[in-house]
């Protein structure tokens, strides 16, 4: 799990970046510390800008709103997942595709520490797990186009592409299941072991 050092040009980050950068990851820490410490629910922008040390518009030009400081942009999880997978060779096996998707995903954390933190508050704030569940439907329905060509290249289309569409569908809602299990199951283990190899585990589990 690692953060990034680039620009998003794609060149070397300048030191106008790595100030932004730096910045971003104050507010955003300050952010998970108190919600872990008082709860998501009860934490305002307003004191997460106090404690940071700057002010609401500067928060809000890094971060869009108070979901965002958590999940640290679910709209950047969809988009990795989806650019992820739709650059991998059409020949890649859909399960493999999926699984480099989740990989690239966990890698947007900082560090072991955050990732655990937004998983233990996503899975137990209510609120949160509720927005997730609507963003996670969307995410699997931007999928389909990218799973549907890889299930037929394999000989899943037998009846004019209705049958591939709606195993495409059991496809992606079972890696999105796996990938919420497995983080569940982390998160119990209070981060304990490496989270891709509980994801290989759950997704062992079904398929077998």
């Amino acid at each position: 799990m690692t953060g990034d050092t680039r620009a998003t040009t794609g060149g070397p980050a300048t030191l106008w970046d790595r100030t932004r950068q730096l910045a971003s990851r104050e507010i955003l820490d300050t952010a998970l510390r108190l919600f872990t410490e008082q709860g998501y629910d009860a934490t305002t922008v307003a004191q997460i800008a106090r404690e940071a040390g700057v002010s609401q518009r500067t928060l809000f030009r890094y971060f869009g709103g108070k979901e965002e400081l958590l999940g640290g942009g679910q709209e950047r999880f969809g988009a990795v997942l989806t650019e992820t997978i739709g650059a991998l060779p059409a020949d890649t096996d859909v399960w493999t595709a999926l699984r480099a998707g989740v990989a690239a995903v966990l890698d947007l954390h900082d560090s072991r520490d955050q990732a655990l933190r937004r998983f233990r508050l996503l899975h137990t704030t209510a609120s949160l797990r509720a927005g997730w569940l609507e963003k996670r439907l969307r995410f699997q329905e931007e999928l389909l186009p990218l799973v549907e060509p890889r299930l037929a290249a394999a000989g899943g289309a037998t009846d004019g592409g209705a049958r591939t569409d709606a195993r495409a569908r059991a496809v992606v809602a079972t890696a999105f299941a796996c990938l919420d299990a497995a983080s569940m199951a982390w998160v119990d283990r209070d981060g304990e072991g490496e989270l891709l190899d509980l994801y290989d585990e759950c997704l062992a589990a079904v398929r077998g």
